[in-house]
């Protein structure tokens, strides 16, 4: 698992030994805070549009940023081992900005992907990605399937005893 968590120079290797070979590289990015059916799905679907999927982890610090203070609830270096254990997730890398625009644009992956929650103009990297001949894809949105419902269930259920 520790070998599929790469840096941007050793991703940035792996890059060109797939566009080397022909083969497509596919990219997508998130928090990924507490792993649920959404993400797993997505990640599935994501895989399933190329030949070898990347998944960009945002740091604690970006996260902070992005979801506020109480954010995130597992730690940068557990969230992206997680990731990297899930069979159809071939590398992860993590960035440390909120936009992870610089690093799409360095990468330049043939499909870039994101959740239906955001529509095709406000995915960051699009004009790069496809500005270098490739693609950029939404994909379905999971109702009810975010960390955050996840985080309120387990705050309303607190004080329930089971």
């Amino acid at each position: 698992m520790i070998g599929k968590i790469l840096s941007l120079d050793e991703l940035l290797g792996v890059r060109e030994g797939l566009r080397a070979t022909g083969k497509t590289l596919v990219f997508t990015n998130g928090v990924f805070d507490l792993l649920h059916v959404g993400h797993v799905r997505y990640l599935a679907g994501a895989r399933a549009l190329g030949d070898a999927l990347v998944v960009a982890v945002n740091s604690d610090r970006a996260v902070r940023k992005l979801k506020g203070e109480g954010r995130p609830i597992v730690i940068e270096h557990e969230r992206a081992e997680i990731l990297a254990a899930l069979r159809q997730v071939d590398f992860v890398t993590l960035f440390d900005e909120v936009s992870p625009r610089s690093l799409i644009a360095r990468l330049l992956p043939d499909v870039l992907v994101k959740g239906g929650d955001y529509a095709l103009d406000e995915i960051h990297g699009r004009e790069e990605v496809e500005a270098a001949g490739g693609r950029v894809v939404s994909l379905p949105f999971i109702a009810g399937a975010s960390t955050t419902n996840i985080l309120d269930r387990m705050s309303q259920s607190k004080g329930t005893k089971s």
